[in-house]
């Protein structure tokens, strides 16, 4: 029945290999159950309803993408979506969380718009090859990025980031409950790379286990002491509570439509659509090339499905209550871990559903265990840099640019925008635009993201 569905002979792949991505994917985006509450709680939704829209958000949508295009994406609600949805259009703006949940459901439903009449599929088609390893290269720095400061391997400072102070946490009492967990990254991303490195079957999972089970036992022998006020829970699942799913209600169907004809909205909506369509869009070319899903011709085949199983999430995600649901860049551990099809994204959907009822165990999946396995993906999505062709600077420059844009912006999106706009007019401003054969429609997107630029 599994190899009629998902076909997993003709990707060259197999069960055991697409339950252990399926894991591998769940257990690198399991911190979105944890963060995602605790960003959309600062805009007043209730913290419990808001966990229970997560989960079930994701696994909707991951279940759409497993079905609708039997690909190995995983879905959740985005991080930066999330931040941006509380913290300016709520506390910026002072709209309330309702809404702001109207503007994601609306742009969620222009989506599937776009989706259906294959604009987004013509605007990922009209990318050039060389900006599509560029994508996949810069989500690798990116998401490494992501790793080293989930870690606080990697930390602010007055020249903008900086290595973690060990010295400044000892100095400062703070090693037991800040210090020693930078110290368990650092180890765990040795654990990590020699797994790697000896090939070992589910390397990025053992990674992760690994490293949180060496912090599980630092906190039982005092090495690490957790400390709430900065961050810091407890390594150790707790089950006091008993077992139980927290309430929907207070978020589910509660989006106000009364500022839909204002000026604001449209532009608070825009920024949701801009930012989740290229992201998506990112994620998939990215995700995509690494996995060597593309075509002779750069397409992605099915991409319909993919992009449409977005879309849907999107409205249903702000139904339950909660910001845009994306695709996750990290489905790239999945796809390392030799996830091909949509099995893998099935077992992360199923996980997702299993999360609601054991909360306690995936909440304490501490963002320290993870990171080793977001910086280890992040190495193996910039090989695809060895497919740019440096030679040609017409081509090379624009790559490099969208590369370093997506970590030093901390955006996939505007990565994206910087990519097209340096590759059309360098190319045009050198004669070689006929060479390359740029389409019409990079033109057109050079023009809007300029524009977005002026005007946004």
């Amino acid at each position: 029945m599994l190899e009629k569905m998902f076909h997993l002979k003709e990707h060259h792949t197999n069960l055991k290999t697409e339950i252990l991505a399926g894991i591998t994917t769940f257990m690198t985006m399991a911190y979105i159950l944890a963060v995602n509450p605790n960003i959309l709680s600062e805009a007043g939704m209730d913290r419990g309803a808001v966990f229970t829209a997560t989960a079930l958000a994701s696994l909707v949508g991951t279940c759409l993408m497993a079905l609708l295009a039997n690909y190995p994406f995983v879905l959740a609600p985005g991080m930066g979506l999330n931040a941006y949805f509380a913290y300016t259009v709520v506390l910026g703006m002072g709209y309330t969380w309702q809404m702001a949940l109207a503007a994601v459901f609306i742009e969620g439903i222009l989506f599937i718009v776009l989706s259906l009449t294959n604009v987004r599929e013509a605007i990922f088609n009209a990318i050039p090859m060389t900006l599509k390893h560029a994508v996949s290269a810069g989500i690798g720095l990116f998401i490494a990025f992501i790793g080293l400061q989930n870690a606080k391997i990697v930390v602010d400072s007055s020249t903008l980031v900086s290595m973690y102070s060990f010295k400044s946490s000892i100095a400062n009492g703070l090693f037991r409950t800040e210090g020693i967990t930078v110290l368990l990254a650092l180890i765990g991303l040795l654990i990590t790379g020699i797994l790697v490195i000896k090939n070992v079957k589910g390397n990025i999972l053992w990674g992760i286990l690994i490293t949180w089970v060496l912090g599980i036992i630092c906190q039982l022998t005092g090495l690490y002491v957790p400390d709430p006020e900065l961050g810091m829970y407890s390594l150790i699942p707790d089950f006091s509570a008993g077992i139980g799913i927290p309430s929907l209600m207070p978020t589910l169907g509660q989006m106000d439509f009364s500022i839909v004809k204002t000026l604001d909205f449209a532009v608070i909506m825009m920024a949701f659509l801009f930012v989740d369509m290229f992201d998506t869009l990112g994620t998939l070319i990215g995700v995509a090339s690494k996995a060597d899903m593309l075509d002779k011709n750069g397409k992605l085949p099915k991409i319909k499905g993919a992009l449409l199983a977005d879309a849907i999430a999107t409205s249903t995600g702000a139904v339950l209550g909660t910001s845009t649901t994306t695709t996750f860049v990290e489905s790239a551990s999945g796809v390392a871990e030799g996830g091909r099809t949509g099995l893998t994204a099935l077992v992360s959907a199923v996980l997702f559903g299993l999360s609601l009822f054991l909360s306690p165990v995936f909440l304490a999946i501490p963002s320290f265990a993870t990171a080793p396995a977001l910086i280890v993906v992040g190495f193996l999505m910039i090989t695809s840099i060895m497919n740019i062709p440096f030679n040609d600077f017409a081509e090379a420059i624009p790559a490099f640019i969208c590369m370093i844009a997506m970590p030093f912006l901390y955006s996939i999106s505007e990565g994206i925008c910087f990519g097209v706009i340096s590759y059309v007019i360098l190319n045009l401003c050198t004669g070689k635009a006929k060479e390359k054969k740029i389409s019409i429609l990079m033109y057109v997107l050079a023009i809007l993201f300029i524009l977005k630029y002026i005007l946004i």
